[in-house]
């Protein structure tokens, strides 16, 4: 025995957690025992070693006899320590109950079903199907199970080798507890032969690898007896099942077992607690959600009526061997497990062993999945474990074999964490500690130190989050490549099956493309190997998959082995995650980056992305076109810069880090640059006045969208020749928007005095005389968006600051002149509006629209602009602030008109960099309006909510609309 001379520091050096304490309750121990009472060496492989000497000191001190014997049997007494220093419920019961420590005196052994079910009826007294004993008596008899199992779990050598023996072992252990609980509720219940009652275990408990604390998910299923009514029936088995639920859940002075947990069942808590067959097979067969079959695939029997239960799992394992075939099936599981993550509070993110990235989840997930889309066809798939799917995947070739053995060691491992994690309180949790206390004891249960417990955990989690895109992907890789694989044999028709699952359209087309990304034997080929596990993943991720691969092979191809590509993809998986997600996305900007598709390294940071100043672009612009004496070279540089801004300002959007708001101002800069260069490249042909550029519509507002054209006039100083001016602006005009590869910029002067018919070029006092003498309302309404677009700005300014009196009319407007701007605006949705395309889907024209909120706005413009300065404001956003700021329209009005019109603006954008061409009304493809929903920052499955979402602010701003604009 140990003898202590200074045992503060002795229980220091044995890594005692709180020493002094300790050491008085073991010299306390030390002086009613007459000596040593244990050999301090005997606490060296335990957990809480304070919590197991002060525990064993109780029981000692409570049943001396049993502790002496105890003490006499290492083998006995190590179990023993490792349970009261493993748990500390646990702990409490033997101290509470010193007679169980009989039940470590042998090495436990597994019991297996029939064995715990023996036990559980001999504890509670279980008679005919109706338990003797109580509720304490099955939660005694419930700590009496944990405690042996425990015991065998902490004692093992290497435990990672018996994880799933042990979480089968609690499995068991929760049917026994189900059965007996049944059998309590029985004795309360006269009427319980009146009805078959099965209790469907579901989750880990129907895989059999259950938790040492969680709740346990059942399905109940009841059919009335021969000869009794089905409604009193079903009414008999809701009281049993309820009366189950109770007594596993109830706290008293034994404590609690778990909480059972039905909220998988048929309309989950909204539905009835109990069903017959019948209604489970129409509702399966007519209602379910695609998870509500994943979750089907653990459900067995577990309690009351086997062979009713055992109907139902073969009335719904047809159901859940096709759902691999239902539209969506992994689109929305993805879903669902990233909205899982999503939901995670940030600070418990990196120790959330279950939920977090790369944890249990992600595992069962991944092996789910590949269980459902293969196990339509291979029957060897269809098994309820997670230790045993990944066996027979791996067997099967659907994982290979270096990939499978590293993800169940990762699972094992994490598996274990959680089980001590669990059982040091006995608490439903699965998250690592923050305590240094609490990870040194996890830590001394697994024979680790702290650093090497965090370290095994951390690279298990980066293990499993790059084992699922090779097991998710690989296979099909393997499948189309023609390098030989021992590792997995993917049949072609597996691969398709897969692919089509995974949400690709046409998957062999896809498989054609991921056939030429992966052929041949260059140093580039090896590396696409190595990045299109990750890739397919991400393509997978958005909304349009097919064109996303496509895409990738297109711009992988004109690139080649250009090495910063390559390089760039492997080594940045940010840059190439960003890549996946634009090309699944965008055909716009798809479009560009085939043009010049080094723009693809703006993606390796946000700096990159940030859009440039019309300064910045216009120095860059004249810097680009001095390079070069030949007029058709300065242009194509002028225009290259052009390009790579507006694939800029798209990736920006795209990737969401843009307000729409920023990206209007962003094209307005863009267009204001790109109309300077294209005067100052004219002018090397032409010789010509100075020319000032008045950018009007949603140029003068800052609000462009990439499909707007550019509408605008141009201005000459009093004197100069308007006939060179004009061969200027039109050659000017032909730079800037003739035809090619790229957006064209489009200037339109059709708004100029007179419109088409009219000079294309006027001089200052030109226009000041024409909009004093012969201009019409709507030209009042037109200039209010007028301001310096390009040129001369002294020009501009002096005509904008000589209509001044004119678009913001002293008195504002008379009636004759509200009633013809709202004749123009009715006659104009009359006639733009295409055919059979509905009105209220016109995001420009229709009810609530651009077109809508913008006259509104500048209706009230024209009529109190005069009076005040704060409503001379060209962005309609600006305005509409002003407006609510003066009190002419209530701030409820203001929001509601501006919501629909950046709703409706940045719906065009996302249409564009959808479609790759414009559109003014909301999309019928289903393919688009995912991707669009994306865009807005809608999950890919919420297109119907985007749909609803925006007619709604529509028709809110059309009531608005009505009221201030036409009434």
């Amino acid at each position: 025995m140990t003898r202590i001379q200074s045992p503060s520091a002795e229980f220091v050096r044995r890594g005692f957690d709180a020493p002094s304490a300790t050491a008085r309750i073991w010299e306390t121990w030390v002086a009613a025992a007459g000596g040593a009472p244990l050999d301090l060496a005997a606490f060296d492989g335990v957990a809480d070693r304070d919590q197991a000497l002060d525990s064993a000191q109780r029981i000692a001190a409570a049943d001396p006899e049993r502790f002496a014997l105890l003490r006499d049997h290492p083998a006995w007494l190590n179990r023993v320590l490792l349970v009261l220093g493993g748990s500390s419920v646990l702990a409490q019961t033997l101290v509470r109950h010193p007679a169980l420590l009989d039940g470590l005196a042998d090495e436990p052994r597994p019991r297996g079903r029939n064995g715990w079910l023996a036990f559980f009826s001999d504890r509670v007294g279980i008679v005919d199907g109706v338990a003797t004993g109580g509720g304490d008596a099955l939660r005694l008899a419930n700590r009496e199970a944990l405690i042996e199992i425990a015991a065998r779990d902490l004692a093992a050598p290497d435990p990672l080798a018996i994880v799933d023996g042990v979480a089968a072992e609690l499995a068991h252990v929760a049917d026994a507890v189900l059965e007996a609980a049944l059998a309590v509720a029985r004795a309360d219940e006269p009427r319980w032969r009146d009805v078959r009652l099965a209790v469907l275990a579901m989750g880990k408990t129907g895989a059999g690898e259950l938790n040492y604390i969680s709740d346990v998910d059942v399905i109940y299923v009841a059919e009335p007896a021969a000869g009794t009514d089905p409604t009193e029936a079903l009414a008999v088995a809701t009281r049993l099942a309820a009366a189950q639920a109770r007594i596993c859940s109830a706290h008293t002075s034994e404590g609690t077992i778990w909480q059972v947990d039905a909220a998988l069942r048929p309309e989950g808590k909204a539905g009835p607690l109990v069903r017959t067959l019948a209604s489970h097979r129409a509702y399966y067969g007519k209602w379910a959600k695609n998870w509500e079959f994943q979750a089907m695939l653990k459900a067995r029997p577990a309690a009351g009526d086997l062979d009713l239960g055992q109907e139902f799992v073969e009335l719904v394992s047809p159901l859940v061997w096709r759902a691999g075939e239902r539209p969506d099936f992994v689109a929305d599981a993805r879903a669902m497990r990233e909205r899982v993550i999503s939901l995670l509070p940030s600070k418990q993110a990196a120790r959330e062993i279950k939920l977090g990235e790369g944890g249990l989840r992600d595992t069962e997930f991944s092996v789910q999945l590949l269980q459902l889309v293969h196990g339509r066809t291979d029957e060897r798939l269809r098994v309820r474990g997670t230790f045993t799917a990944l066996d027979e995947l791996t067997a099967a070739g659907y994982i290979g074999r270096g990939d499978g053995a590293r993800m169940t060691q990762a699972y094992r491992f994490q598996r274990v964490l959680e089980h001590r994690i669990q059982l040091r309180r006995l608490r439903r949790t699965h998250l690592l500690p923050d305590e240094d206390v609490a990870l040194r004891q996890l830590a001394r249960s697994l024979g680790m130190t702290v650093d090497e417990l965090l370290d095994r955990w951390k690279q298990s989690a980066r293990e499993v989050r790059s084992l699922q895109q090779r097991i998710f992907f690989s296979p099909l890789l393997e499948a189309v490549s023609q390098v030989p694989s021992d590792r997995v044999r993917l049949t072609p028709d597996a691969a398709i099956a897969w692919m089509g699952a995974l949400g690709f359209q046409d998957p062999r087309a896809a498989l054609g493309h991921l056939e030429a990304l992966t052929r041949g034997s260059g140093r580039g080929t090896e590396i696409q190997r190595q990045l299109l596990p990750a890739m397919l993943g991400w393509f997978a991720e958005g909304p349009n998959p097919d064109f996303g691969l496509l895409a990738f092979r297109q711009l992988s191809e004109s690139l080649g082995d250009a090495s910063w590509y390559l390089r760039a993809l492997r080594d940045d998986g940010y840059t190439a995650h960003r890549l996946a997600k634009v090309v699944s996305t965008s055909r716009y900007v798809v479009d560009l980056l085939r043009r010049s598709p080094d723009m693809i390294r703006m993606m390796s940071s946000n700096e990159e992305l940030t859009p440039r100043t019309t300064a910045e672009l216009t120095r860059a612009m004249a810097r680009a076109a001095a390079r070069h004496d030949n007029v058709e070279k300065a242009i194509a540089s002028v225009r290259a810069i052009r390009r790579a801004e507006l694939c800029r300002i798209a990736l920006t959007d795209v990737l969401g880090h843009a307000e729409p708001a920023a990206v209007g101002t962003a094209l307005s800069d863009l267009a204001s640059a790109t109309v300077e260069a294209g005067l100052l490249l004219a002018r090397r042909d032409v010789e010509a006045p100075s020319v000032g550029v008045i950018a009007l519509g949603r140029w003068g507002g800052g609000e462009l969208s990439y499909s707007s054209d550019v509408d605008c006039m141009f201005v000459i100083a009093d004197g100069e020749d308007p006939a060179a001016a004009t061969e200027l602006v039109r050659r000017a005009i032909h730079i800037v928007g003739a035809p090619g590869p790229d957006p064209a910029l489009v200037v339109d002067t059709d708004l100029r005095p007179e419109g088409r018919g009219g000079p294309q070029v006027r001089t200052v006092s030109s226009y000041l005389s024409y909009y004093e003498k012969w201009a019409s309302v709507w030209e009042r309404q037109m200039l209010l968006r007028a301001r310096p677009g390009a040129g001369d700005p002294g020009l501009t300014g002096a005509v904008i600051a000589g209509v001044e009196g004119f678009r913001y009319p002293d008195g504002g407007l008379t009636a004759a002149q509200t009633a013809e701007i709202r004749k123009l605006k009715s006659r104009m949705e009359k006639e733009r509006i295409p055919k059979g395309i509905p009105r209220e889907r016109h995001l420009k024209l229709g009810p609530g629209g651009l077109s809508d909120v913008e006259w509104t706005v500048q209706l009230l413009q024209l009529r109190h602009g005069h009076a005040h300065e704060e409503l001379r404001n060209t962005s309609t956003v600006g305005a509409l602030a002003a407006l609510s700021t003066l009190g002419l329209i209530d701030r409820h009005e203001a929001s509601t008109l501006e919501s629909a019109w950046r709703t409706c603006s940045a719906l065009r954008d996302a249409i564009m960099l959808v479609r790759g061409r414009a559109g003014d009304a909301l999309p019928s493809d289903t393919r688009e309006l995912a991707a669009i929903s994306v865009l807005l920052g809608y999950r890919p499955r919420e297109a119907s909510r985007l749909l609803e979402d925006v007619l709604r602010r529509m028709r809110r701003a059309y009531r608005i609309v009505d009221d201030l604009f036409w009434s």
